[in-house]
């Protein structure tokens, strides 16, 4: 169970709040204006930002005053944060050993059928700047794989990706989140995307990261943050 105990966040003018728990394996959308704190919210539990107040637990384990390296977290960026110097093989291998060593026999056996659950073994000897932004988004799929942590935070990772691609990553991600009975937390401006994948949606908004709830009832009974957020 992940749980936001009382988090408060005040830079500046900006302040962000949640009060909630939930409950893992879940697949949670993270919708709500511009600039409202999603990307905020998910560095608060990654640890790349510090609450003012409030704790951040996972299960009895408090993981607020932790570095992020140190939480059970793995994280997607927008910009898929692959080495650009790197192989894919050399990118991936880091999510087994980050202190550069050599990997043993069985760490190899892992790395090379993640790359083939992502259709990569072709490529693993070429560098991210060789691969379309689909391959890119599979090699880094394909590290949080190896890096095998009950809690899978994404900022919006497909949003350059064109409609077809992004869907087909997306149920990718919910596959691999249901299978390893993660907790997922998917940073997103498109309502659909959050219907297709999402079981529970956090509205962020008005300075508050709102309790999950049902993604359905949520768009179905919207509150009146998130009628004003669509247009209707």
């Amino acid at each position: 169970m992940l749980t936001l105990e009382n988090i408060a966040l005040q830079q500046g003018d900006f302040a962000l709040t949640a009060d909630w728990s939930v409950q893992a394996p879940r697949k949670l959308a993270v919708i709500g204006p511009s600039g409202a704190g999603k990307s905020t919210l998910l560095d608060l539990i990654a640890g790349f930002r510090a609450p003012a107040k409030g704790r951040i637990l996972w299960s009895e384990t408090e993981l607020t005053t932790l570095a992020p390296a140190e939480r059970p977290i793995s994280m997607l960026f927008q910009d898929q944060n692959l080495f650009p110097h790197l192989s894919i093989e050399r990118n991936l291998s880091l999510a087994l050993r980050p202190d550069g060593g050599r990997l043993s026999s069985l760490q190899k056996d892992q790395m090379s059928d993640a790359l083939s659950r992502m259709g990569l073994s072709q490529f693993a000897a070429r560098k991210p700047g060789a691969l379309s932004g689909g391959q890119q988004a599979r090699a880094a799929l394909a590290r949080v794989l190896l890096q095998a942590r009950p809690i899978l935070l994404l900022d919006e990772p497909f949003a350059a990706l064109g409609p077809a691609l992004k869907s087909e990553m997306l149920a990718l991600v919910a596959e691999m989140a249901t299978q390893s009975c993660a907790l997922s937390l998917l940073v997103t401006h498109d309502p659909q995307d959050a219907r297709d994948f999402a079981e529970e949606t956090v509205l962020v908004a008005d300075g508050i990261a709102h309790a999950p709830r049902a993604t359905l009832d949520l768009f179905q009974n919207p509150p009146e943050a998130l009628r004003a957020y669509l247009g209707d």
